[in-house]
């Protein structure tokens, strides 16, 4: 009861304050389950999966109810990840079951993503706003949720942090990028997890999610991210710009400074 209760606790602390930038929370997760509710590997995945699963709707109703959940970011996403997430699924149970390398990777590729995002936000154009950067095409979209997608069924992490801090560096306003993110986490979060259960019947190990701590952890995320996506449209586009750098930096650091470690 008490890991479900720490679970709880965490998920919806994390998801009030990542939902507002289109980050499920799930990347922040990680880190807690591996070192605090001590899920082992590889069934820590497919358990932050489930995470996003039970706390995606949260948010995604919010952004539902206003109109913020239709539109071609929403559809790029959702079908470049669907097909990462099975393939990232078979890497992790047969190819790459450790999660060191993915730690200095991810956090190398973060650190300089997040400085950008902070220093382009930070220091406006001369006019006051932030320098224009052409929108990404369609095309660079669904290959960044491609490769973004196989990452997420590798580590069951939420594509936001990564697809986030890209999109909105790109100048697309974080009120698309923010519901679109979230979208194509909960869609490739049901398919990844259910690719593990699958996987859990025909393999050896602890492959299938930790079933009530993965519940307990994603309810906090569905009061969190309820609360945080209600709160986004009262935060101006320049916090939530810092706040998705400010995030991705952070995240770089715990990484790089666990995998070192």
């Amino acid at each position: 009861m008490e890991h479900h209760l720490l679970g709880f606790l965490a998920g919806a602390l994390i998801a009030v304050v990542t939902a507002p930038v289109g980050v499920s929370g799930a990347v922040f997760l990680l880190p807690v389950q591996l070192s605090v509710l001590h899920v082992p590997n590889p069934a820590v995945t497919p358990t932050n999966l489930l995470y996003n699963v039970v706390s995606g709707p949260g948010a995604l109703v919010r952004y539902l109810r206003r109109g913020q959940l239709g539109g071609p970011l929403v559809r790029l996403l959702v079908l470049g990840t669907l097909p990462g997430v099975v393939a990232g699924a078979l890497i992790r149970v047969f190819a790459l079951p450790g999660p060191q390398v993915f730690k200095l990777l991810v956090g190398a590729f973060l650190l300089p993503l997040g400085l950008w995002l902070v220093r382009r936000t930070l220091r406006p154009a001369p006019d006051g706003t932030a320098p224009a950067l052409p929108e990404p095409s369609p095309r660079t979209v669904s290959g960044l949720a491609l490769g973004v997608g196989v990452i997420g069924g590798i580590y069951g992490i939420g594509g936001g942090s990564i697809l986030g801090p890209i999109l909105a560096g790109r100048g697309i306003p974080m009120a698309r990028v923010a519901p679109a993110a979230l979208a194509s986490t909960f869609v490739t979060s049901i398919v990844g997890a259910l690719t593990y259960l699958v996987l859990s019947f025909f393999t050896a190990g602890d492959i299938a999610p930790h079933w009530t701590l993965g519940i307990a952890c994603g309810l906090g995320g569905l009061v969190g991210g309820y609360v945080g996506a209600h709160l986004q449209p009262r935060m101006p586009e320049r916090a939530l710009r810092l706040l998705l750098g400010v995030l991705a930096c952070g995240l770089a650091v715990l990484y790089l400074t666990d995998a070192l470690r």
